[in-house]
């Protein structure tokens, strides 16, 4: 599993004009070649009156699965743009849609390349970016006395505080960078005298804003 990785935060849309064309750019988190092609055959039954619905995909953790369709425009004048501005910002399992409804002016092969790439950027923008740490999950455990010191300095640590559960005792859940876990328990151990009860709890992927 990859360390560290990058996709698109949520499911969006977004729509410019150029030269009177209406090109609406649509994009989506997917684990699979399929998904993707379903998020795709959605979006051109949606847009089924348009021109054209040109996509690209790039999935898996090695970018093995790349696919660009330019859907009637000229070759190499949509889905290769729209790819090649996954492969800048290097977003695993993300499927990017353009509809486009031509306006009557032709914008030639450059003005293509430079409309389906910025359709696919700004549909990007708008969906939002996240970095998927795989991170360690720990439980720390203390007596309530410790609660505000130990929330205090865990907010303003590079660890991410997930949870706080008050129960007999107070239980931090917290995730921490891989690699780093013994220098983690080092800091608890010293920052509670010892008197933490920590447990590890796993691994997970960890969305963290772009």
């Amino acid at each position: 599993m990859l360390s560290t990785y990058y996709t698109v935060k949520n499911e969006e849309k977004n729509q410019i004009i150029i030269q009177k064309s209406r090109f609406i750019g649509y994009v989506k988190r997917v684990e699979s070649e399929e998904a993707a092609q379903t998020f795709i055959q959605q979006t051109k039954k949606k847009h089924h009156d348009a021109n054209h619905n040109c996509s690209a995909y790039m999935i898996g953790e090695n970018n093995q699965i790349q696919k660009a369709s330019d859907d009637g425009e000229p070759s190499g004048t949509a889905g290769v743009p729209m790819l090649e501005v996954l492969k800048k910002r290097d977003l695993k399992d993300t499927v990017i849609v353009v509809t486009r409804y031509f306006g009557g002016i032709k914008l030639g092969a450059g003005g293509l390349i430079r409309a389906y790439g910025s359709a696919a950027s700004r549909a990007i923008e708008a969906a939002g970016v996240v970095e998927r740490r795989l991170m360690t999950g720990f439980s720390v455990t203390v007596d309530y006395p410790m609660l505000g010191k130990l929330e205090n300095e865990l907010r303003n640590s590079h660890h991410i505080l997930e949870s706080i559960n008050y129960l007999e005792k107070v239980e931090f859940y917290v995730f921490v960078r891989d690699g780093v876990e013994e220098d983690f328990l080092d800091w608890i151990t010293n920052l509670t005298s010892d008197t933490a009860l920590v447990a590890k709890k796993g691994s997970a992927y960890v969305e963290i804003d772009v």
